[in-house]
Parts: structure tokens; sequence; C-alpha cells
């Protein structure tokens, strides 16, 4: 492609020097011609994203009835169809339209993700045409182009800088580093990283202040920002462990659930020749019974309830499955700003000749404390000079918003800086009154200072300064001491601390200052480059919320990993893992670090680094990818651009809801409304509970349905007339499925859960113990529902009456067992245990009337065969409930006193 440099990389232009890149772009410092410009759009497109490709809408609808247990919900409604039950046909029918419309709309959103990222692009520009200034649109920019930036602008393309006069660009949306990048043109290594890429300004990202020119390099498909979209179109999201392990478990539902009706069909026939209609309808009535109709729809109302609940805690879902996800997460990826700090800068320690000052406190509010040695410090004349410089010599501007917020207007470190002054007690407009200001050399990259020339209403002069503490040192004489004096100049006690300072993550600045004459109202260069007096080293750092290093803490507990993995420089990213707990006597690995190890290498070293700095999004992506190979399930937390592919191929993505970019926000499952890393650790105890909850419904269900099905073969292999008729099955799957069943959406979260380690991602839905566990209630249900079902026809009753009671039998004995199902392990003989959950109770009653109608009310008699009971008939269907129930709870004693249940979770 024309532009492109022979020899060089794609991205190789940052190692050019400006006029080598206008060299190889064919253009001048002037810009291109319009005819120039006009042929280039023909060869190399609009400056626009292209569109994603896309399933079309009917497609999309089609796809989602592409699910097993979708499968056999349809073959139930058609067997009900052919029975004639046409309630529970549409009952059936209801349940998987709404599960097919939900993962239609979950679709549809996911894919907005692209949009996101591309009305990031500008939609102008100023360029240079004919060497005359043109405002067009973004989309007509072209290679070779030049373009006009000032404060304010969107980067509209990829820019090799030509000339810069102060610029600092916001690149967190795309670098992930947390303050405004200061720009030169000066050319850089070929593999430096993206955040270090000085002499680039890349399409998508903010121009914070200053202005500059800059050669359009890259448009379109080919910019950084295009580069993302095309990583994120490729990205596969993958199915969620639960949707895994339900595709497989009703698979091997559907499977033995098939080979049984068919070796019953065939027994029945050939072994004792029964009519090959009846035969029909018998295993009709097992098919019936054996299906876990209710699942789906039971699925959708836990997992719906889990989405209430978190969206109350400042976690909104935004595909139901992600709910279950997170509570099965083994490894958390956490982006750093933001996310496990407030991206907000603050002055944590200030360096002066005579003592260290550790501040208090976090953010713009000028809430906090100095401490001397741990013992506080009230503000005394050499703070206060201190923190007077730093309000004085600054051009940002705090202020509190109605809510009483304070927001920054300006860059993060003056941020920082008049913060720290508003701790120490100062007023600012008292200040800026007593000594207004006179002239000022604001920041240039060049220089690497600003400094402001002051005078107070007695004639007194004040020169004050910031900058790097390299080059303050140059310009500095004498530093303050002690008394307020000034003393010589100890640059190796000065370069120690700052060695100190940056070790610990901080980034730093000098503050300096020099008396002026009363008559100076200038201020020029040769005014500060030397005789000033250093009065003080700051150490600023984006510290980590406290919250968040509970909620770090309480993860591993839980057994969950949390890996940090940020554009920041490593040095920034080591100090804020070691006060997070995360990494902790671990190494850190940079990108460049990253990219040296191949992929089965990097899987060997995942597991003993817990911090990743200056990472690409290339960089997460693989992260992610090599945790997922190794077998973990992964939680990816991001807020911007560079964040999208990572989150889209997470188990589940969790973006920022305040901070972060649309882009992060629709490749993500969840978004937090709150931004804080402690709402994700809320949201992965609710995921278990989810799961908990879910387990314990299919431990419920399964029986129940385990046990009709042994009663229909009970009757099929010993030539009994059927207990009970396919419309009687379908009537307690009914009444079990609809009330309850559905109480367990509902149970509380047990306590403990956050100490448990995650299950294996490789779990099934149901181990050995669990199938154990099924097969023991199943034949418990059957043989109460067989055993009550003879002892009728033995005393002499009528069919229609044995059926009745074997009817009764199996529900109430499905009423106890639900009682025992709201523990799997656990003793249910507490008052908090039987009353816990309201839900369980008012389901009972719900059943208990709907069971008094089946049995007494004229119309159901009619539909289903059923007729009234006597009360020793009822006190036999109660003992049957009480035995199961016994028996449940003494199978639970018996794991609890020989710990078989660590074994069989």
């Amino acid at each position: 492609m024309e532009n492109r440099l022979p020899g060089h990389t794609d991205h190789a232009w940052h190692q050019l020097t400006p006029q080598q890149a206008l060299e190889a772009q064919q253009s001048t410092s002037s810009g291109l011609g319009e005819h120039e410009a006009g042929e280039r759009l023909q060869r190399h497109g609009h400056n626009r994203l292209p569109p994603p490709k896309r399933r079309g809408p009917l497609l999309r609808l089609l796809y989602q009835f592409h699910n097993v247990l979708l499968y056999m919900m349809l073959g139930a409604a058609l067997i009900t169809a052919l029975l004639g039950h046409w309630v529970d046909t549409s009952v059936i029918l209801a349940a998987v339209l709404i599960n097919v419309i939900i993962g239609f709309i979950q679709e549809g959103k996911a894919e907005n993700a692209l949009d996101a990222i591309r009305n990031m692009l500008s939609p102008h520009a100023m360029v240079l045409r004919d060497g005359e200034r043109h405002e067009i649109d973004a989309e007509r920019l072209v290679p070779g182009d030049v373009v006009l930036l000032v404060s304010g602008d969107k980067v509209p393309a990829d820019l090799r800088l030509l000339s810069v006069k102060n610029l600092l660009v916001e690149e967190a949306a795309l670098t992930g580093e947390s303050v405004p990048v200061e720009k030169s043109v000066a050319h850089c290594q070929a593999d430096a990283a993206l955040g270090d890429r000085r002499c680039m300004a890349y399409s998508g990202t903010l121009v914070s202040s200053g202005q500059a020119t800059g050669l359009v390099v890259a448009t379109g498909a080919d910019t950084e920002l295009g580069r993302i979209g095309a990583m994120l179109q490729q990205v596969q999201a993958l199915s969620t462990p639960l949707l895994r392990q339900i595709e497989q478990f009703s698979r091997w539902l559907a499977v033995i659930i098939l080979i049984l009706a068919l070796a019953t069909f065939i027994l029945g026939i050939l072994w004792h020749g029964q009519n090959p209609g009846e035969m029909f309808m018998m295993v009709v009535a097992l098919t019936a019974s054996a299906i876990p109709e209710g699942l789906p729809a039971i699925m959708t109302v836990i997992l719906a309830l889990g989405v209430q609940r978190m969206a109350g805690h400042n976690a909104i879902v935004r595909r139901l499955p992600a709910v279950e996800t997170l509570g099965s997460v083994t490894v958390i990826c956490s982006d750093k700003t933001g996310t496990l700090t407030r991206n907000e800068m603050t002055v944590q320690r200030v360096v002066s000749a005579s003592r260290i000052l550790d501040i208090s406190g976090v953010g713009y509010a000028p809430e906090g404390a100095f401490h001397q040695d741990g013992k506080l410090l009230e503000p005394d004349n050499a703070l206060l000079e201190i923190a007077r410089a730093a309000q004085l010599c600054n051009d940002g501007r705090l202020q509190q918003d109605a809510a009483g917020h304070w927001l920054l207007h300006g860059d993060p470190t003056e941020g920082a800086l008049l913060t720290l002054a508003l701790k120490s007690g100062l007023d600012i407009a008292t200040l800026q009154a007593q000594l207004p200001r006179s002239d000022t050399i604001p920041f240039e990259s060049e220089h690497r200072f600003m400094a402001t020339l002051h005078h107070d209403h007695a004639g007194h002069g004040l020169i004050l300064l910031k900058g790097a503490p390299e080059r303050v040192l140059e310009m500095c004489a004498s530093q303050r001491d002690a008394d307020g004096g000034d003393a010589s100049l100890d640059a190796d006690y000065w370069r120690r601390q700052a060695t100190d300072l940056a070790a610990r993550g901080l980034r730093l600045l000098a503050l300096a200052s020099k008396p002026a004459a009363a008559e100076q109202r200038t201020l020029r260069f040769d005014d500060v480059e030397s005789g000033l007096t250093l009065l003080a080293l700051v150490g600023i750092i984006d510290p980590p919320r406290e919250e968040a290093i509970a909620a770090v803490a309480e993860c591993q507990r839980a057994g969950i990993r949390v890996k940090m993995i940020t554009g920041d420089h490593a040095e920034t990213a080591r100090a804020i893992g070691a006060q997070l707990g995360i990494g902790v006597g671990l190494p850190a690995m940079t990108g460049a670090e990253l990219e040296l190890l191949d992929d089965r290498r990097l899987r060997e070293v995942l597991p003993n680094i817990e911090v990743f700095a200056r990472a690409s999004p290339e960089h997460k992506l693989r992260l992610v990818q090599s945790m997922q190979d190794s077998g973990q399930v992964v939680a990816m937390t991001g807020d911007g651009v560079n964040d999208a592919p990572a989150l889209k191929r997470a188990d589940v993505g969790v973006a920022m809801g305040l901070k972060g970019t649309e882009a992060a926000k629709e490749a993500a499952e969840v978004v937090l409304a709150d931004d804080n890393f402690a709402t994700i650790a809320g949201a992965v105890r609710e995921g278990r509970a989810i799961y908990d909850n879910l387990k314990k419904f299919i431990l419920f269900a399964l029986p129940t349905n385990g046990g009709q099905s042994l009663i229909v073969i009970f009757a099929i292999l010993f030539q009994v007339v059927l207990p009970l008729t396919p419309a009687q099955v379908l009537w307690i799957n009914m009444v079990t499925s609809s009330t309850l069943g559905l109480a367990l959406a509902f149970e509380p979260t047990e306590r403990g859960l956050m100490n448990r380690a995650p299950r294996a991602p490789n779990e099934p839905l149901l181990s050995g113990f669990f199938i154990w566990r099924v097969v023991m209630v199943s034949v418990l249900i059957a043989g109460a529902g067989i055993g009550l079902f003879l002892w009728e026809l033995e005393l002499g009753k009528s069919l229609e009456s044995a059926r009745t009671t074997a009817v009764n039998a199996v529900v109430m004995c499905e009423m106890f067992y639900l009682l025992n199902s709201r523990s799997i392990f656990g003793s249910v003989l507490s008052r908090e245990a039987l009353l816990g959950n309201r839900a369980v109770l008012v389901t009972i009653a719900i059943c208990l009337v709907l069971q008094l109608l089946f049995t007494y009310a004229p119309p159901l008699q009619g539909v289903f065969g059923s007729v009234g009971l006597s009360l020793d008939e009822w006190l036999r269907v109660l003992l049957a409930g009480l035995a199961l129930f016994s028996v449940a709870e003494l199978e639970k004693w018996v794991v609890r006193r020989f710990g078989l249940h660590a074994q069989a979770t």
C-alpha cells in the first residue's frame, strides 16, 4: 500500500523522523493538493470503520431454537398436543418462546459493540490543503494529509506528529494510561509500546491541552482503533459454563429418556405381548414423566431474580447467563485505572529537606491529614509554603457539584496539587487575592516545567516553579531547611528520595521558589534558569479504592485469583498491586516480555504472575485466551476501547458504567454502575448463590420425574395397570414445576458461600453423589406411589381411588422433599431452616389447594379421573411424605457425620 514505507512494519511510523514520514507519504508540511487528496480517497477509501458482517433477523431468530433442552420441550409440547392437553402444550410453547426471544434480544445487543467503536471517530477535521486551512468531514481524510489539532479536538486519524506545542493527549480509552500523555516530535524505537509512542496521536483519543500538526499515516480500518474493531469482530464469545453444563446434561438426559422409552416399548410388546396402541400410550406417559419441562423456565426465573438483586447492588447484567457465570469464575482479570483505583490523582507523600510527610485521603475531595512517622502533624509554616506553591503554580480548578462531589477542570496532576493545598487549610480564593499572578511560563515538553510570577500588595515579588525533579534540580542553588532558611543544595539526598518515590510507583514533581523584584512584571526563561530554592518533592499516584482492597481479599479467600492487567508503567502497576494485595512477592510482566513467550510457555508462567503492565489490546486478549486454555473461567473488567476484545472473549466481561467507553459496555455482559471492583465481589457471591439454587432445583425436580418414570416402568414390567395416567403425570409435573420448584428460586444465600473454592470448570451438573441422591429419592417417591396404589387395590378400592391416592402420595412426597431441598447437605430440622424461605411455605399452601381441587372439584375429576379420599387415605398419604422426609434427612446426617459432603462437591 502507498502509505507504508518499504522495509518498515505496518506500525513503524513512530520510528521515523517527521521528514522521513512526510517523504514516505509523498507529502509536504503544507499538505496535499485537492486533486491528489481526491485520488487517494479513491484508492484508500473513506476514513471510517467497515460495518460488521451480521446474520439477518430471521436467521438470528431461528438460531435461538438450536438448543437440546428446547428440542426436548418441543417434543414434550408435541406429546401433550397428541394427548389433547392444549393448556399444557400452550404453557410449554410459551416457555420455549420466552427463551428464544431473550436470546434474540441479547445477540442484538452484542452487535452494538462495533457500532460504539465506530461512533468514537471524530466527525470533522482541520487540514492543510495546498497550504491553506480547510475544515472537512473526517471521513474524507487520506494518508498524507496534514491535520491541525487544538485543545478539545478528537484526533480524527492516526497521526505522526510533525510539530507540538504543550500537547497533552488523553489516551486512557486506547492504552489505559491514567493521565494525559505529554507528546513530542522525537522518534522512538520500533518496539516501543503503544503508550510509549510519544510522537504519535491515535484516532479516537482526545487532545486535553496544547496544539499540534500531524501527518495522517492511517485511516479507517488501518488505524489502531480500526485494528481493535477488527479484533473484536474476530473474537468468538464463549458459551457460559452453566449453558455448557445444561447442554451436556440435556443431551445425556434426552438419550437416556429415548433409550428407556424405546426399551420399554419393545419389552412390553415382545415380552408381555402388550397391544402396541396401549404400549404407545404407556411410553407417552413414561416420556412425559421423565422430561423436566420446567427446567428452562425455572432457570430463566432464577437468573432473572439474580439480575434484579444484582441491579440493586450497582451491577447491571446485560445477558442473563452472565449472572451465574460470575459465580463460577476462577480468575478475575482487572484493569487498574478507574476499577481498582479511583482514576483521581492524589498526593501521597511530600519530601522536604528536613522531613518526609505522608498524606491520607484519596481523590480530589479535601479530606485527609498529614503524618510524620505515623504521628499526626498540624500544618506549620514550612508545610504551608509548599502547599502555597502547589496551589499558585497551577492552572487547574476544583469545584463541588450539587451532590457534593469534587470535580476537576484541568490536568489530573494539578488537581492533586490543589487538593493538597486545600487539605493544608489554605483558602484558594483568598490566596489568589493575596498573591495575584503577574505572568507565567506555561508547561511545555521541551523545558519540562511551569513557572509563575506573583506580587503581594506590599510590593514583594515571588517566582514559583514546578516540574520534573531532574530538571528542577539543575535550576536550584539551595534548599529550604527546617527553620525556614536556605541551605546549600544536597543533590544526592534529593536523587535518593526521588528514586525511593519512583520505586513506590509515585509520579514525581519538584516545587521551587525564588524572590523577585517588586517592579518585575514579566517572566523570562533567564529568570528561572538558576538561583531557585528547592521546597519539596511531591509523590502523586492514582490510589487504590479502599473498598477494592477488601474486595480483592474476599475474592482471594474464595479461591479466586485476581490479576491486574494495565497499560500503565510497570513501576506504577507493581506499587498499586502491592497496596491491593495483588502480586505480592511475585514478579510483574510487561507486554514486551509477554511477546517473547510462546503459548505453551505463557501457560506455564501464568500461575506465578498477577501483575501485567504496558499491555496492549492483543496482550489482554491473549492472556484471557491462555487462561481459558488452561481450564480457567475468566472474568475480565475494563473501561477502554482497548479492553473491548478481551471483554468479549472472557467468560464474563465486566465494563465500567461511569467512566467506561460505549465500546467496552457493549462488549461486556455486566456493567458496573459505580465503577467499583467491590461490586464484582458482591456479584460473584450472588452468582454462587444462583448456581446453588439452580442445583437445588435440579436435585428437587429430577427425583420428581424419576419417581414418576419408575412408577410407569414398574407397571409395564410387572403388567400392572398404570398407577398414573398420562394426564395425571402432566398434572403432577405442572403443579410441582409451577409451584413447588419455583420456591427454590427465592432461597437466600447460604453462610460461608465466599469461603468455598470455585467449582471446577469441567464439573458436571450432577456428580456421582448427586446421581445417587436422585436415584434414592426417585425410588422413595416411586415406592410411596406404587405402594399406596397397590394397598388401595388390595383394600378393594376402585382404580380411580387408587390412582387418586397415588397422585396425592407423589405430590405429598415432593412437598416434604422441597423442605429437604432447601439445603443440599445441611439439616433442615430447625425453625430457620423450615420457615426461613416464605416462598416455600406459600407454594406448599398453593399446592395443597390445587391437590384438594384435583381430588374434590367435579370439573377436574372429570378431566383427570380423580375421586374424593377418606381421612384414612389422607393419613396414609401424609405418612408417606413424612417417611421420605425422614429418610432424606438421615442420609444428609450420614453424609455430614462421615465427611462425605467434601467428596461429593
